[in-house]
């Protein structure tokens, strides 16, 4: 493909969720509040943990970090969103649509290692707690949220680099409500195969590798419990984890079946509503999955209200 037929696109045509002016009232609507609810919950996790002393642990320390990037994820996505229902403009100039895209998958690596972090925190606990405090040593757990920033944007930055590097000289026109990887490889029209096998095979590790984590953790982890003598022994054991692990299962559940596979098997409206759940119902829901189930978070939530009266 010559290079001068690269300049015929310079920016993408975003068709978003709906072209019904009424369904995006509603859907504006629905938006604005789910991502002000996630950055004042994500918020007042990070506030309350860092106000409360008995939360300075590995596990809450992961869990703010968490809490942060979930915020980041959502930014990424849902402001120009809001925007775009509001003005009408759906386009998107090629540079801002690869930032977007570079942001979206630093992101959403992130947060998967941060979550095998916790799961390896979880598994120190409870199968190994007379080592605990040496393993989970403040020190390395910086170690392991400074490394799962790096390699996260440094995965993001290789597929950005080679996105960059190929032609759009058709349509324009992405059938998705933000810049992603699958859609933008659907309208390129250079050979899109080292794309693809990065996005299979290094993709699938960055976002698998943290997955085997999580279930050898837990495997370990349901041996031990299992162990425990009485009922109430086993579910006290075992409810420090029931929060992580249903965002696991959120998390993992809806990204496998987008990503872990050929951009040739892409469904328009299938993932367009799965990456919904994801990007904006999944870290919305995390400061609630939490403080729910978490006495110790109830109380630091209450003492930072008292605070704030």
């Amino acid at each position: 493909m010559p290079r001068e037929n690269q300049s015929h696109i310079t920016e993408f045509l975003l068709l978003g969720l709906t072209s019904d002016p009424k369904q995006q009232v509603w859907l504006f609507a629905c938006f604005l509040a789910m991502y002000l609810v996630n950055v004042t919950g994500n918020s007042v996790i990070i506030a309350a943990i860092r106000g409360d002393a008995r939360l300075h642990t590995p596990m809450y320390f992961f869990l703010a970090n968490l809490s942060l990037v979930d915020i980041c994820f959502t930014t990424v996505i849902v402001p120009r969103m809001l925007v775009s229902m509001l003005t009408q403009r759906r386009t998107v100039l090629f540079a801002p649509c690869l930032t977007q895209m570079y942001f979206f998958v630093a992101f959403g690596i992130t947060d998967s290692f941060l979550l095998a972090a916790m799961a390896i925190d979880r598994y120190m606990a409870i199968c190994n707690p007379l080592n605990y405090t040496m393993a989970m040593s403040p020190k390395r757990c910086l170690l392991l949220v400074m490394a799962s920033w790096v390699v996260s944007h440094l995965h993001s930055l290789t597929h950005t680099g080679l996105m960059a590097r190929l032609s759009f000289c058709g349509t324009n026109v992405i059938h998705h409500f933000f810049c992603d990887v699958q859609p933008l490889l659907t309208l390129s029209c250079s050979e899109t195969y080292v794309n693809e096998l990065l996005a299979f095979t290094e993709g699938s590790f960055v976002i698998m590798s943290p997955f085997i984590f999580i279930i050898v953790s837990y495997v370990y982890i349901t041996r031990a419990v299992l162990r425990v003598p009485s009922g109430k022994g086993r579910y006290k054991v075992f409810s420090t984890c029931g929060s992580h692990l249903t965002i696991v299962a959120l998390f993992y559940g809806t990204i496998i079946s987008v990503y872990i596979r050929p951009s040739s098997t892409y469904s328009v409206t299938k993932d367009r509503v799965v990456t919904v759940i994801y990007t904006v119902v999944t870290p919305m829901l995390n400061p609630f999955i939490y403080s729910l189930r978490n006495s110790d978070m109830k109380q630091a939530l209450k003492k930072l209200v008292r605070r704030g009266e």
